[in-house]
């Protein structure tokens, strides 16, 4: 797993960071893309020092890139439409494959999908525990208003 993690921290670190002096200047979603990705590459360095912790961070480059493999670059490599540009893309979302073979995938099968989830609602929460007296006042812990 820290080979994926080295490989999406550096290889995003040489391409996007120098870029990142000039994202005022960008398009708007060309620079929220070299934000995202930044981000994306800081939390790949993280994930080579707590590998299964950061794991959802290599399930995200694995299914953004799957996405756009499928619903951006195949329709227009089948309609003949691959310019320069796109070839480019397609060869980058390709090193998808070295992400993919070091995702423990039987340990994502138990942990994320046959686990049992987290509950949406927690019991009360922490700190005193608040009722209602007999007066209708709000008190902590049920202490009597006096009055």
């Amino acid at each position: 797993m820290r080979a994926g993690y080295l490989l999406m921290g550096v290889g995003l670190a040489l391409v996007k960071w120098p870029l990142l002096p000039h994202a005022a200047t960008l398009p708007l979603y060309e620079g929220v893309t070299l934000c995202l990705l930044t981000a994306l590459s800081l939390l790949a360095f993280l994930g080579l020092r707590h590998p299964v912790a950061l794991l959802p961070v290599l399930l995200f480059e694995s299914v953004w890139k799957l996405l756009w493999l499928a619903l951006v670059a195949l329709p227009r490599a089948i309609g003949g439409g691959l310019d320069a540009a796109t070839m480019e893309t397609v060869i980058n979302c390709s090193l998808v494959v070295v992400i993919l073979a070091v995702t423990p995938w039987p340990y994502v099968w138990r942990r994320y999908v046959l686990a049992t989830g987290d509950p949406w609602r927690r019991g009360p929460a922490r700190g005193p525990s608040w009722s209602r007296s007999s007066g209708g006042s709000v008190t902590p812990s049920g202490t009597p208003v006096s009055g």
